[in-house]
């Protein structure tokens, strides 16, 4: 059984399978909007990874991203630096214009809450060989 099992039943709810942003992730996640109130410009999600999940390398133009960590063990990386280790209670600030990915780790589920600001371009998947050099050098 996968580690950390429990995020399913974090304190959001999982939301639906993310199927809008399938082709942007390796692996199944689940997307939950928290935050409905068209006046406000900034996106608030609770992103919740099976094991192994990641997204692909993303960039966030004309904005940033937040990304609160609330459950299980996960992955976060920028471009050119060594990846992070992410456990609940972890905060990332991810400036505009840089280059990163973020997901779970191979044997646990993964959540956090995304805000996010500015229109993001999506790039290239996260190679498994680049996924498991990042998880071997972040422990």
């Amino acid at each position: 059984m996968a580690k950390n099992e429990t995020v399913k039943n974090g304190i959001f709810p999982m939301g639906p399978k993310n199927d809008a942003y399938a082709k942007f992730f390796t692996g199944q996640s689940y997307l939950q909007g928290l935050v409905a109130d068209p006046a406000v410009n900034v996106g608030v999600g609770n992103v919740t990874f099976e094991p192994g999940c990641r997204n692909n390398w993303h960039i966030h133009h004309d904005g940033f991203q937040i990304l609160l960590v609330t459950g299980g063990e996960g992955l976060y990386q920028e471009d050119g630096q060594p990846a992070r280790l992410l456990k609940p209670g972890d905060v990332v600030v991810t400036h505009d214009g840089v280059k990163h990915w973020h997901g779970a780790t191979k044997d646990s589920w993964f959540s956090h809450i995304a805000i996010t600001a500015g229109t993001p371009e999506w790039l290239e998947a996260v190679s498994d060989t680049d996924y498991a050099k990042a998880e071997e050098g972040a422990k």
